[in-house]
């Protein structure tokens, strides 16, 4: 069953999100948004009959929900309409159903069930000939994501929970194939929250897009239930902490760091900035290839969900720029100081700066001198410290120079390394 919906809302990412909800719940829907504050009211003459149902803000244009309400359900043959309210109290609901509303949802936590359930019966109650409503199936047991249910995908186990997140292992149903679920744990119970989930959707919609084979593929993404998922590439060789622990060559760091910074040159020129890079999100595609994963806003909810009404923030900030820290203004000069942390780490096996806690880590990155390399490894700090200078003026001013640097040198210890052989 599909459906058509018109969604009237003042908010642009309101509406988007409550458009990414019918998306999830029905297969090809057509969804209508439309602005009272830019288009004003409805026009007298227009009857719906396009649409099976009416999305309702309780305060379109500033004015009053119920006026178009009435206005609205006095109109002949006008599809239902389902009333959004900002405070769902019983009164409000109330004279919301007195004024002809088929059905009253709360806006500020959206219950996904409740909407879909309510759009499915709308056209019965507009008096269309409709087969006989059928009790929707039971979604089986591996279908669920903790909470969440999400079709097409079933679960064989939890990989990794957080107080942000879940991750799953998964099937993907269409092909067999095993796939990673991460499901986000942040509801948009405000205006603020919508609009960071207007901007995970906006991101997600461009990086699932990209093909590159230094960036995960995204098959699918979406909101349920007020919780964000997202269905990625799953790879079984894991991440490059193992390979750190093991060591690493330096001509293999330098590959593996050209190959990083091909994957931010990529989401950089799409718009999207990683956030979060450390060596857990970068997988191995095989033992000369690496792959970034875990970028954009999935990282901003988390961080959102996992800072504390005290500011504190959970997780370790060893490869945070000083500006991102600090809670300053980030650009893609902060995603290559990380990169640069993750460099120095696989030529030291260790971390550039460490301390007792994440603000004393914190401090560091912002105050103490920048590492010194050892004498065998001394030709890599003047990339080392174009990538982690304090300054983000000092660094790199984007991926594409980091590339070409680490390219030069990557040819020279090319021919070291042959010459060594020879």
């Amino acid at each position: 069953m599909s459906v058509r919906v018109l969604i009237i809302d003042d908010q642009e990412p309101y509406r988007r999100l409550l458009a990414q909800h019918v998306s999830t719940g029905f297969e090809g829907p057509t969804i209508v948004e439309y602005d009272p504050v830019a288009r004003g009211p409805l026009p007298a003459d227009f009857a719906g009959s396009a649409y099976d149902a009416v999305l309702l803000d309780d305060s379109p244009g500033g004015g009053s929900g119920l006026d178009w309400l009435r206005d609205l359900c006095r109109r002949h043959d006008f599809p239902p309409v389902i009333y959004l309210l900002s405070e769902p109290t019983p009164a409000a609901c109330d004279a919301a159903l007195a004024a002809g509303a088929m059905a009253c949802l709360s806006k500020r936590k959206i219950d996904h069930g409740e909407l879909i359930a309510a759009l499915r019966a709308a056209p019965a109650r507009r008096g269309q000939a409709v087969p006989p409503a059928v009790r929707p199936e039971e979604p089986r047991r591996d279908a669920r994501f903790g909470d969440l249910v999400v079709r097409g995908y079933r679960c064989v186990n939890l990989l990794v929970e957080t107080p942000a997140s879940s991750v799953y292992l998964a099937i993907n149903e269409r092909d067999g194939s095993q796939v990673v679920l991460k499901v986000l744990r942040q509801p948009p119970e405000s205006a603020a929250g919508a609009a960071t989930f207007d901007r995970f959707l906006r991101e997600y919609q461009i990086a699932a897009a990209i093909v590159h084979p230094n960036v995960v593929r995204i098959h699918d993404f979406g909101v349920s239930d007020d919780q964000a998922f997202i269905v990625m590439e799953y790879f079984p060789l894991g991440d490059l902490r193992a390979q750190i622990k093991a060591g690493i060559t330096p001509l293999q760091a330098l590959r593996y760091l050209r190959q990083m910074a091909e994957a931010l040159k990529v989401l950089h020129s799409a718009g999207v900035l990683h956030r979060d890079l450390k060596p857990g999100n970068v997988m191995l595609r095989d033992e000369s290839s690496v792959v970034l994963i875990d970028y954009g806003l999935s990282k901003q909810l988390e961080l959102d969900a996992a800072i504390t009404d005290s500011g504190a923030i959970f997780g370790t900030p060893y490869y945070m720029s000083p500006e991102q820290g600090h809670g300053r203004e980030t650009d893609e000069r902060s995603d290559i100081y990380s990169l640069g942390v993750i460099f120095y780490e696989m030529l030291m096996r260790r971390k550039p700066y460490v301390a007792g806690t994440s603000m004393q880590v914190i401090y560091k990155h912002a105050n103490s001198p920048l590492p010194e390399l050892p004498a065998e490894l001394k030709r890599f700090e003047p990339i080392l410290y174009n990538c982690i200078a304090k300054d983000p003026q000092r660094r790199y001013a984007s991926a594409d120079r980091l590339v070409d640097a680490v390219r030069e040198l990557e040819r020279d210890e090319t021919e070291r390394a042959a010459n060594r052989r020879g």
